[in-house]
Order: C-alpha cells, then sequence, then structure tokens
C-alpha cells in the first residue's frame, strides 16, 4: 500500500511556515505502517526551504518518506510518467473529506 501524507496540520500541529509539536499519533501510525514494509510519500505544498525544514524535522521525528511531493519512482517507471497528481492508495490530510 501507499500513503500519501500532509505535513501542516496532520504530522505537525503547525502554524506555517513554522513548526510545532509533532502529531505523536500520526508519526506513530506512519512509522508503523512503514515498518510493514508499506511506502510513504510525504505530500504538501511546502517548497524550496520551507520543503527541507519539513523533511528534516520528520526525519528528527524518526520518519522517513520514499518519496517527496513526487511519485514513487516504481510508479513513474510504470506510466513512464510522473504526473502533478501523487498516486496512493490512502491519503492523510486535516482536510479530509470522507464520502460514502
Amino acid at each position: 500500500m501507499i500513503y500519501a501524507i500532509d505535513f501542516d496540520g496532520t504530522l505537525c500541529h503547525s502554524d506555517y511556515p513554522e513548526m510545532g509539536a509533532p502529531n505523536n499519533h500520526v508519526i506513530e501510525f506512519c512509522k508503523q505502517r512503514k515498518s510493514e514494509g508499506h511506502k510513504l510519500i510525504l505530500w504538501t505544498c511546502r517548497s524550496g526551504k520551507y520543503l527541507d525544514e519539513a523533511v528534516a524535522w520528520c526525519e528528527e521525528q524518526g520518519l522517513t518518506f520514499d518519496a517527496v511531493n513526487e511519485n514513487l519512482p516504481e510508479m513513474i517507471e510504470l506510466f513512464d510518467n510522473d504526473c502533478r497528481k501523487v498516486f496512493a492508495d490512502y491519503y492523510i490530510d486535516d482536510r479530509n473529506l470522507v464520502l460514502g
């Protein structure tokens, strides 16, 4: 499974561009999925130095990603394209809307 995870308001209780306290519940969920062999994509609007800071912050929390703001290499190869829309099985975001 592939998880695309937002940063601000999801992994980090923050007030962009500042960093805040870690959302330990979400971080532990992600670390558990990673330990089970699932793939994680950091999926955020941050860019430049703010993105670098977010990646470093996540690493300080013990959370690493298989891709950052892009598709997994195997998906790029499969579709011969890295489209703007990140492919994932699950999207974890503080602004999710669940319909059903």
